[in-house]
C-alpha cells in the first residue's frame, strides 16, 4: 500500500423496513448485541466445548454453564451498573484477588486484595456491590424474599434504556 492512501470501509444493508436510517442502524446494533451473548457463551463460557452421546449429561452441563453465566452477568451489572462487561475482560479483572475471611463477634468479613494493575477500578466496583448487598441485608428482615429479589433485579436493570421506569425505594442506598 502506498503512503497517503486513504482506505474506506463500506457496509450495505438491504431491508424492506420503512424506518429511517438511524432507526435501521439501531435495529442492526441491537441485533448484534443480542448475538454477542451467544458468541460469549460459546467462546468464553465453554458452551461449544462439550459434547457427549449422553443427552442428560450434556443438558446438565448446558444448564450449569447458563446458571453461572447468568449469576456472573448479574454480579458484573451490580459492579458496573452503566455498562455490560464481557467475560473476556471482567473475569481477569474481578477474579484475580486474594481473599481472606475473618470472624469477630459473630460477624464475618471478607477482605479481597487485588494484585491487578487496575486495582482502583476493582475497588470501586467491589465497594459498589458491597454497599448494595449491605443495604439489602440491612432491610432484609422487613422484606419478603420476592421483594429482596425485586430490589436486586431493579438494581441490575436500572441502566437499560428500555427498562420500565420503576423507581427503586429510597432507603439511603446510593450507587457509585
Amino acid at each position: 500500500m502506498r503512503a497517503g492512501t486513504v482506505l474506506y470501509e463500506h457496509a450495505v444493508l438491504v431491508t424492506n423496513l420503512e424506518d429511517d436510517i438511524f432507526t435501521l442502524a439501531q435495529h442492526y446494533r441491537d441485533r448484534g448485541d443480542a448475538e454477542n451473548n451467544f458468541d460469549e457463551l460459546k467462546n468464553q463460557w465453554g458452551w461449544l466445548g462439550f459434547t457427549t452421546h449422553d443427552h442428560a449429561r450434556s443438558q446438565m452441563m448446558t444448564l450449569f454453564v447458563a446458571l453461572v453465566y447468568n449469576w456472573w452477568s448479574l454480579f458484573t451489572r451490580l459492579s458496573a451498573p452503566n455498562k455490560r462487561i464481557e467475560a473476556i475482560t471482567s473475569r481477569p479483572l474481578l477474579l484475580h484477588a486474594i481473599g481472606r475471611k475473618t470472624s469477630h463477634s459473630n460477624q464475618s468479613t471478607l477482605t479481597l486484595t487485588s494484585l491487578h494493575a487496575e486495582s482502583n477500578k476493582i475497588q470501586i466496583a467491589m465497594k459498589s456491590v458491597a454497599r448494595f448487598l449491605s443495604h439489602i441485608r440491612s432491610i432484609a428482615e422487613q422484606l419478603k424474599p420476592v421483594e429482596r429479589w425485586r430490589l436486586m433485579l431493579f438494581a441490575v436493570v436500572r441502566a437499560f434504556p428500555l427498562a420500565p421506569a420503576i423507581p427503586m425505594p429510597r432507603t439511603g442506598f446510593q450507587t457509585a
